[in-house]
């Protein structure tokens, strides 16, 4: 035996039917309305039209609606507002519909939906009208129900444009935001790592590990930094060092090195990874050289008695990115360990180099033999200074 409705649940019923029904006319009378906001411009050269016209859009409910008595004025009231839809008399004496037309067409400012008028007998000038890029076309004398459904499809179908428009502006808006943020995240990317290293990541490359079989690695020192630091302020010490990193940084870009970190006040920088580089130890050594003169011009300006203690060491590395958040491309091997062993072990101001590397200097640079030197963790080495280029024979 069935229930009976409880007599809540149906009112609940009817009230959500009153209120869907309610919403369906509120949606219908705001699209009357904005369809009755429509700003409309009729051009036509007979006042009696224009005046007939108009009254029928009124009554019609479009009450927004302007007048112009030939082409001329119709183009220079579309400079001046703006329409939604234009009614455009095709045959006036001192400018045609078609012409009109035509102007509208080389000015895309002026692109607006437009219904041609036209006599029964003059169909031929409205199809010229339609292919001229006119929206439809009415004859003379026409119905009101005619021209309240081709006005009104006219004025949706600009709506409908006009919303395309926005989307599309919205779309392109927010591809230029993703790929502003692609080059901004690009060049952040590109100040911690390699380029060829971050485009192995862009990629989708997970792990990233090489092994170069012939590089050439230099560490650099501030010696007398540290103590500076206990008689400078924050700002000035902060503002200086990166005066002398970033001059480093540009003579590193230049000399198509690539450098790996900063530790403190220390530089590491290698030639031969992660691209392959012939003269590595060479460009290295002058990169040290260029270090020493371009840090005895900055003491000058501040006043400071900074001195580079460089080192360098040739041979095969492992090199890779470790990290999750933080990423960073690193070396690894004997011949890192070495680098940083000639930079520990030299001489402020002087670049200090192992057997390996001067092997790989000796034609082209004055080296200072230094004989055998106790380096840490390697015992007893044979170790030299780079003292300058030679001068070439043909340029004496």
């Amino acid at each position: 035996m069935s229930e009976d409705p409880d007599p809540s649940e149906l009112f609940d019923f009817n009230s959500s039917m009153h209120e869907t029904s309610a919403e369906a006319a509120r949606a219908e009378q705001a699209a009357a309305q904005s369809l009755q906001a429509a700003r409309i411009l009729v051009v036509d050269d007979s006042k009696m039209m224009r005046m007939g016209i108009t009254r029928d859009l009124k009554k019609l409910g479009f009450t927004n609606v302007a007048e112009a008595s030939n082409g001329r004025e119709g183009l220079e009231k579309l400079r001046a507002e703006s329409f939604d839809l234009m009614l455009l008399d095709v045959e006036m004496p001192e400018m045609t519909g078609l012409e009109v037309l035509a102007e509208m067409r080389k000015d895309e400012s002026l692109s607006l939906p437009t219904i041609v008028i036209s006599g029964g007998e003059d169909v031929s000038s409205a199809v010229s009208c339609i292919e001229m890029g006119a929206e439809d076309y009415l004859p003379k004398p026409f119905n009101p129900v005619l021209l309240r459904a081709r006005v009104t499809t006219s004025i949706e179908k600009k709506k409908l444009r006009n919303l395309e428009k926005l989307r599309l502006a919205q779309i392109e808006s927010e591809h230029a935001r993703v790929v502003a943020e692609q080059e901004k995240t690009e060049k952040l990317l590109l100040n911690i790592l390699p380029r060829s290293i971050a485009g192995r990541l862009k990629g989708g490359e997970k792990l990233i590990a090489d092994a170069h079989q012939s590089v050439t690695v230099l560490f650099m020192d501030l010696v007398g930094f540290t103590k500076l630091s206990r008689t400078t302020t924050p700002e000035r010490l902060v503002k200086m060092l990166n005066a002398i990193f970033s001059t480093f940084d540009l003579l590193v870009e230049r000399s198509g090195l690539e450098k790996i970190k900063t530790i403190g006040d220390s530089y590491m920088l290698v030639g031969g990874a992660p691209e392959l580089k012939e003269g590595h130890a060479q460009a290295a050594a002058d990169l040290a050289l260029a270090m020493i003169e371009n840090l005895a011009k900055i003491n000058a300006v501040n006043q400071t008695e900074l001195a580079a203690r460089i080192g360098l060491n040739s041979g095969p590395v492992v090199a890779g990115v470790i990290g999750i958040r933080k990423f960073t491309y690193d070396l690894w091997g004997d011949t890192v360990n070495i680098a940083s062993r000639m930079e520990s072990s030299g001489m402020p101001g002087r670049v200090h180099c192992s057997q390996a590397t001067a092997d790989l200097l000796k034609d082209e640079f004055e080296l200072e033999d230094r004989g055998p030197v106790e380096v840490k963790s390697i015992g007893q080495t044979h170790t030299y200074f780079v003292n300058a280029r030679k001068i070439a024979e043909w340029s004496l």
